[in-house]
C-alpha cells in the first residue's frame, strides 16, 4: 500500500509522505492521459482524460454542499449510467462561474466529442462511432470563482487525445494522478484484485485531496475502475456502501468543498454473469475490494492533508447509537484546539474532554473512559489512577496518533481519520491562490 502499514506496528510508526506507491496494472478498455494547459504556467501536467473506447457504466456521488461546481451540475444532466470519457482539470474550479461557467463545459463537450470522434473514425476496427457530449463527464478542482480557462484547455485538447493509452503502467498512473492535484504533496493511488473462478478481476483507483476536507463528501476528487462487468445500478449500490467508513469518515479542516466527487467506472470488459445481487459471493468478494481501494485512498488524503506531520484516529466505542458516535468523532477529530494540541506534541486530553461535550450527544461523564494509544488517561470522570504525564509525552512525538474514547452507553462504534493543525496550514492557505 501506498500507506506503510508497518507504521501502525511499530513502537514509534511514521506515515512517510512519499511512501511507496502501488503498482497499478492496466485496465482493460480504459485508456489514459494527461498533459499540460499551462494553468499554472509553469508547464506542469494540469488536465487529464479518461476515455474508454466501448463506453462504461458507472456511478458517482457529489459534494452535499449546496453550491456546487459547473462540472457537477452537468454531470448531473449527463448520461446517468453510461459514459465515454471523463475529462478532469485542476488549478480552476469553475464554480461560482455563472452562464459563462457552464457554456465553458459546453465548448469543453463539443470539441472534445469532435476531437474523439474523428479519432475513432481513424481506428484499425474501421467503425466509427460519435462520441456524444452526453455521455461526456467533467472534474473540476481549485480556485473557485475565476474565469475557466476554456481557450486553454481546448487548444489542449488534440495533444491530450493523441497521448491516450490503454497500456498505462505505474508510471503513467502516477503521472496521471498528479495531473488532478493541487495542493497535495503526492498523488494518491491504489490497487486491487480478486479472483474469480479461472478470472482476475482488476479495480484501481486515483484521488486528490489535501485540504478543505469533511465527509460527505470530502474535498476530493477519486475515481475508481475495474474491468468487471457491472451495472450502474450495483456500482452505485456498492459505492455508497463504500465510502460510508472510508471518504465520510476523513477530516482534515471540517470545510466541505463545492467540487467533491467520487466514481466508479465498468469497463465491462471481464464478465461475471448478469443479474447478481448485493449478497451474491462475487459481488461481496468484489465489495470488500472496493472498500480496501475507498480506504487506501482516503487515509492518503488525511496523510497529506494541508501542513500535516500526523495521522489521527479517532475511535469512539460503547456509544448507544452509529450517529452518536459519529458525531462524537467528528466533533472531537474537527477541533483546531485537540489538532494543534497534537500538532504541539501536547497531551492535553482536556480538550478531548471538550470535544466530546460539544458534540451535543448526552453523555454521562462519570462513564467516559479516555486513552490515547495504549495509554489510559480518564476513567469514571476523573483521571486515570494509572495516568503518566511522561510516557503520555513520548507518546504524543509518534506521527500516528489513536485517540480513543469509550462512552460505555450502548454497543455502537465508528472510527475516523484527521490530521493535526500545523502552522503550515496557515502558510498554505494564506497563498493558496497566489501559489496557484
Amino acid at each position: 500500500m501506498t500507506i506503510n502499514l508497518k507504521n501502525f506496528l511499530n513502537t514509534k510508526p511514521k506515515i512517510s509522505k512519499m511512501g511507496e506507491f502501488q503498482e497499478l496494472k492496466p485496465i482493460d478498455g480504459l485508456e489514459i492521459s494527461s498533459y499540460s494547459a499551462d494553468l499554472y504556467k509553469n508547464g506542469r501536467d494540469d488536465i487529464a482524460l479518461f476515455y474508454f473506447k466501448e463506453g462504461a457504466n458507472y456511478a458517482a456521488l457529489y459534494t452535499t454542499n449546496s453550491i456546487t461546481s459547473q462540472t457537477i451540475e452537468w454531470n448531473k444532466k449527463s448520461n446517468k449510467s453510461f459514459t465515454k470519457g471523463l475529462l478532469v482539470n485542476t488549478k480552476n474550479a469553475n464554480t461560482f462561474t455563472g452562464d459563462n461557467g457552464l457554456e465553458s463545459i459546453d465548448v469543453l463537450a463539443k470539441n472534445l466529442s469532435r476531437i474523439l470522434t474523428i479519432r475513432e473514425s481513424k481506428s484499425d476496427e474501421g467503425v466509427s462511432e460519435t462520441v456524444k457530449i452526453k455521455d461526456l463527464l467533467f472534474a473540476s478542482t481549485g480556485v473557485i470563482g475565476e474565469k475557466f480557462p476554456t481557450e486553454k484547455i481546448v487548444s489542449s485538447l488534440q495533444s491530450l487525445v493523441d497521448k491516450l493509452r490503454d497500456d498505462h503502467n505505474k508510471l503513467i498512473w502516477i503521472k496521471t494522478a498528479s495531473a488532478i492535484m493541487t495542493t497535495d504533496t503526492k498523488p494518491k493511488l491504489a490497487y486491487e484484485e480478486i479472483v474469480v473462478g479461472n478470472k482476475i478481476l482488476k479495480i484501481a483507483g486515483i484521488a486528490k485531496g489535501s485540504g478543505m476536507i469533511a465527509p460527505n463528501l470530502a474535498t476530493m476528487l477519486s475515481y475508481i475502475f475495474t474491468d468487471a462487468d457491472l451495472s450502474s445500478n450495483i456500482l452505485k449500490s456498492l459505492l455508497k456502501r463504500a465510502v460510508a467508513n472510508t471518504f465520510n469518515a476523513i477530516t482534515v479542516d471540517s470545510d466541505k468543498s463545492t467540487n467533491d466527487m467520487v466514481a466508479i467506472f465498468s469497463t465491462r470488459k471481464i464478465k461475471i454473469g448478469q443479474n447478481r445481487s448485493l449478497d451474491d459471493p462475487i459481488i461481496q468478494k468484489f465489495e470488500l475490494a472496493l472498500k480496501k481501494i475507498c480506504s487506501n485512498l482516503a487515509k492518503q488524503v488525511v496523510v497529506d492533508g494541508e501542513g500535516a506531520k500526523k495521522f489521527i484516529t479517532i475511535k469512539i466505542k460503547n456509544a448507544k447509537s452509529l450517529m452518536s458516535a459519529k458525531k462524537i468523532a467528528f466533533s472531537i477529530a474537527n477541533s483546531p484546539l485537540v489538532k494543534t494540541a497534537i500538532a504541539g506534541e501536547d497531551p492535553n486530553w482536556g480538550r478531548v474532554v471538550m470535544g466530546i461535550g460539544k458534540s451535543g450527544e448526552q453523555v454521562d461523564k462519570n462513564k467516559l473512559s479516555i486513552k490515547f494509544g495504549e495509554f489510559e488517561v480518564t476513567d469514571k470522570g476523573k483521571v486515570s489512577d494509572n495516568y503518566d504525564e511522561q510516557k503520555l509525552k513520548e507518546y504524543m512525538k509518534w506521527d500516528s496518533i489513536l485517540i480513543e474514547v469509550s462512552i460505555n452507553q450502548g454497543d455502537s462504534e465508528f472510527e475516523c481519520y484527521t490530521c493535526d493543525f500545523t502552522h503550515d496550514y496557515i502558510d498554505i492557505n494564506a497563498d493558496y491562490r497566489n501559489s496557484s
